[in-house]
């Protein structure tokens, strides 16, 4: 038997397990696992607990936003949108949603509640709800940065396939994290884009958003949906913080 061979294998093994170990715990380099919230329901399917009108904390909804068969449902104009009680920066948040014909509606995120802005999109971006077919608004943007799942007016959606039609529910996922947002519909990412810095700044330039002072500056708000006039649906709505 060979004890000089099986002792200089002991060695090498021994080395490859120490090298191993340090790699994987002391590289000051190596990517740390994000620690994310537990999900929160911000809607219950029976109640309104947790909304409130913009600029009308306290109050009770707009009963023009009533909730029907586990969903929050806008059936008439002059309601005014509604929003989460509860303020967010990074987040995971997922909703379906089911906009009528000709129906226009909004998500927005990071909503600034002061009474010197007098809606809700003067400083939150909006992730576009519509009726691609038949809204008008589908074709007045640019490349469709006004369809369904796009940053309105701003990104279009990538894939407009992941849209599905007027009187059918769509899923949403928006992550907002570290200065970068991802829009997903029904499964597929459809927009990306950075929340600030040149980028950003110059694609609120390129916007109706320009020169507007607060739009998208602030890193944390309100969850918004938006009253258009026209009726649409949402329901499981839910997030978790990052």
């Amino acid at each position: 038997m060979n004890y000089f061979l099986i002792f200089k294998s002991s060695l090498l093994t021994a080395a490859l397990t120490l090298t191993l170990n340090a790699t994987a715990t002391d590289t000051p380099d190596a990517p740390k696992r994000m620690k994310k919230g537990k999900w929160e329901k911000i809607f219950d399917g029976k109640t309104l607990t947790g909304w409130h009108n913009y600029l009308k904390s306290g109050q009770p909804v707009s009963d023009k936003w009533q909730v029907e068969d586990g969903a929050i449902h806008l059936n008439g104009r002059g309601a005014g949108d509604i929003l989460t009680d509860k303020d967010y920066g990074n987040f995971e948040l997922e909703l379906e949603w089911k906009i009528a014909e000709k129906g226009n509606s909004g998500i927005m995120y990071h909503v600034v509640e002061d009474p010197k802005y007098k809606t809700t999109y003067m400083t939150g971006p909006e992730v576009q709800v519509l009726d691609n077919e038949r809204h008008p608004d589908a074709k007045q943007g640019r490349n469709g940065n006004r369809t369904a799942g796009s940053l309105y007016d701003m990104l279009p959606p990538s894939d407009a396939s992941a849209y599905k039609p007027a009187g059918e529910w769509n899923k949403v996922r928006i992550v907002v994290n570290n200065g970068k947002a991802e829009h997903y519909l029904n499964g597929k990412k459809i927009v990306e884009y950075p929340t600030s810095g040149p980028e950003w700044d110059k694609m609120v330039e390129n916007s109706k958003f320009k020169g507007w002072e607060a739009f998208g500056k602030a890193q944390s708000g309100k969850i918004a949906l938006q009253d258009h006039g026209d009726q649409v649906w949402y329901r499981n709505i839910r997030i978790r913080e990052l």
